[in-house]
């Protein structure tokens, strides 16, 4: 019998009963190509490998992350809470050492989810990666987590619920804004003033293939994971960069989804997107399955595969050249970035228009954050949506000093019911989640 080098844990959930309509490309086929492949090619036969059942992730994994309006059970199924459960069940087979490594290949999927939730965005609802992040904080004290983001569209939700916090390093690699939903994830974009330089964007440009993935892996992600040092690093693994996805640009492959999962060396993946269901799926997963396990993929191949037609171009492989060092750069200037917004700023605010695509919704958010000298900072967020739903919310984070977790409390306290729906406190410190209504 063959036996892999490392012990892989996996769990499957297609969602059978939920998908956003009949024909999306976010349905369960996604997953049932998949399914069959592992079955056909003896996968689950090979000694070291082995099946766990996803668990049902609660609510109160749900409120250690989102802030959901009106409630969460206006924004979620429970197919959302096994597909987030099933990121769980993994994630504690890795931290309770039955598996060396473990990849949850689940449906829906979390990465557009930002830290508040109306609706749906980018066929997301509730970020299953940050939830399964914050229960083992929670749960097995883990500190220093690193989240590289390897689908093709840019992890806003993601970034957006880690943009303040500097024990988080989030890393994207994606199609360059300019070409597709969501239109963020530029270099530019660092993290938050007391967080600079714990978000990383690497926009690739249309067509990139094997070659420029690998080249960035080796020339940003890797040398930047050695330096931040994270106790866990997950992969967001979405494999809609294959060069027969429908609905994005890029020309990856099976084999370069492979070599790039050996490279990092993810102690648990978690899918994402990827919507090619009958010609990338099965041997994008199957390659990647091969690689956590410590198997040999390289006969992992697609039908139609063919390394000539799908090449970078000369001009793709100058550009990536170049971003590899700006990236580098901008990465070695955060830590004067943040010493600065330390010494200069007692508050900072930004404000953004945020849009639902999936649900068609649009929301106007501030929010405001105290520049903490000791901690990250306690945030606040005053969101409004076209539907006139208006929330309050008030974050502590799980380090928070003393000031900055008083102030959070003063502001959910003082928060004029008259001018909110909902007035909501996630003070991590305490474990506490408070809702105020009008």
């Amino acid at each position: 019998m063959l036996t892999a080098p490392r012990k892989l844990g996996l769990v499957f959930f297609p969602a059978f009963d939920w998908a956003i309509s009949p024909t999306h490309p976010e349905r369960e086929e996604r997953l049932l190509y998949t399914q069959d492949q592992v079955f056909e090619e003896g996968v689950l036969d090979i000694e070291g490998i082995e099946e766990f059942k996803p668990d049902l992730a609660t609510m109160q994994d749900l409120r250690r992350v989102h802030f959901c309006a009106p409630d969460e059970w206006s924004v979620v199924t429970e197919s959302h809470l096994i597909s987030a459960g099933g990121a769980k069940t993994i994630a504690m087979s890795v931290l309770d050492r039955k598996v060396d490594r473990g990849l949850a290949l689940v449906r829906p999927p979390g990465h557009h989810a930002m830290r508040v939730v109306h609706g749906a965005r980018g066929f997301c609802n509730i970020n299953i990666e940050a939830m399964m992040v914050e229960f083992l904080r929670d749960a097995y004290k883990i500190d220093r987590v690193a989240i590289v983001d390897t689908d093709c569209h840019h992890g806003d939700g993601t970034q957006d619920i880690y943009w303040h916090d500097p024990d988080t390093l989030y890393i994207s690699l994606h199609q360059d804004g300019r070409t597709l939903y969501p239109g963020t994830g530029f270099p530019h974009e660092l993290g938050g003033p007391t967080a600079v330089g714990s978000t990383i964007n690497i926009p690739l440009l249309p067509r990139t293939s094997k070659e420029g993935f690998l080249q960035v892996i080796d020339g940003i992600v890797l040398p930047i994971l050695k330096e931040f040092q994270p106790e866990l690093v997950v992969n967001s693994a979405g494999q809609d960069n294959h060069y027969t996805d429908p609905i994005t640009n890029m020309n990856f492959c099976a084999q370069g989804y492979a070599q790039l999962t050996e490279r990092l060396d993810a102690d648990i993946a978690v899918l994402e997107g990827g919507y090619s269901i009958e010609g990338a799926l099965p041997y994008v997963n199957l390659g990647i399955i091969l690689a956590m396990a410590g198997l040999d993929y390289h006969t992992v191949r697609e039908p139609d595969y063919d390394p000539v037609k799908i090449r970078q171009s000369e001009d793709t492989t100058q550009y990536i050249d170049s971003l590899v060092g700006k990236v580098i750069e901008y990465w070695r200037e955060c830590p004067d970035i943040l010493e600065k917004n330390r010494n200069t700023k007692k508050f900072d605010e930004r404000e953004r228009t945020i849009f639902y695509d999936t649900d068609n919704i649009l929301e106007n958010q501030r929010e405001r954050i105290r520049v903490c000298r000791d901690c990250s900072g306690v945030l606040s967020v005053d969101s409004l949506t076209d539907r006139g739903y208006h929330i309050f919310a008030v974050h502590v984070p799980r380090k928070a000093c003393k000031a900055c977790q008083e102030l959070g409390r003063e502001w959910f306290e003082t928060a004029n019911l008259r001018s909110y729906d909902r007035v909501f406190l996630q003070d991590r410190l305490e474990r506490e989640y408070l809702i105020r209504k009008r």
